[in-house]
């Protein structure tokens, strides 16, 4: 059976990760910082489909929490748990103000969460993976890397370019890796970050099972990058084909985020 770890469990993207998944059979480490929260999906999920659900209470931003999710990543059968066969990295956050009127400890905090701790948690993962000669690793990014957006768009940016590298190097072991690349989502994401989206038109929002649904079709079919609806495909194909200073007037307006 397959064993998923999530980071960002318990909301919005992670959550929907979590339900598809188990759906489909896949045993699941849950990982975030609500205990409650996290507990009570598990709980649910198990109930409901019968996979098991592991909770991993973690704050990633702590050296200690990030170390015990790269240690449960780096597990292997002989340590009395299911080594984890995809890791989905889903954890992140937004900040309401642009650069620089957000306080720089928040930016550093977000800089790592979107950055640092992908990168950490993919070097425990990958070693299993590739002795095992399977695996999958999905990346969260977002359609705000593929413009000039912000320290947020930066940081995906880095994001996707890691994984579409990342996903050269690790497919002669036959592990795949996905950059999922999602518009503005109906999640909590934006109320959590503090922003005002109430002028959005509602042709611009996305449904998040139709995110997740998409991020592991285009995982099947091998594909480098995911991206859902027909507005952010042409957001997309416009951020690759148009000059780039006609391109960069696109990110003038609000920044997709997912």
């Amino acid at each position: 059976m397959t064993t998923v770890l999530i980071t960002g469990a318990s909301s919005g993207l992670g959550a929907c990760f979590a339900r598809q998944l188990a759906a489909r059979g896949a045993d699941l480490v849950l990982v975030a910082r609500d205990e409650a929260r996290l507990t009570a999906a598990a709980d649910e999920l198990h109930s409901r489909y019968g996979v098991g659900g592991e909770v991993l209470v973690a704050d990633l931003l702590e050296r200690d929490g990030c170390a015990r999710v790269e240690a449960r990543l780096a597990a292997t059968a002989g340590d009395s748990v299911s080594p984890v066969d995809v890791l989905v990295n889903n954890a992140g956050f937004g900040l309401p103000a642009p650069f620089p009127h957000s306080a720089i400890e928040d930016e550093e905090r977000m800089l790592d969460l979107l950055t640092r701790v992908p990168m950490r948690l993919t070097h425990a993962a990958t070693p299993g993976m590739t002795a095992r000669g399977r695996g999958a690793i999905i990346n969260v990014s977002s359609v705000a890397a593929l413009l000039p957006t912000g320290t947020y768009g930066a940081a995906k940016a880095w994001l996707t370019a890691f994984s579409e590298s990342l996903r050269v190097d690790l497919a002669p072991h036959n592990v795949k890796v996905l950059a999922m690349c999602p518009g503005f989502t109906r999640t909590e994401f934006q109320e959590r970050a503090g922003m005002d989206l109430s002028s959005l038109p509602d042709w611009a929002w996305l449904d998040v099972d139709a995110v997740v649904r998409q991020a592991l079709h285009d995982l099947h079919r091998g594909k480098p990058v995911s991206v859902t609806g027909w507005q952010y495909k042409a957001y997309a194909f416009a951020a690759r084909h148009l000059p780039r200073a006609v391109a960069a007037k696109m990110a003038r307006s609000r920044t997709p985020k997912n």
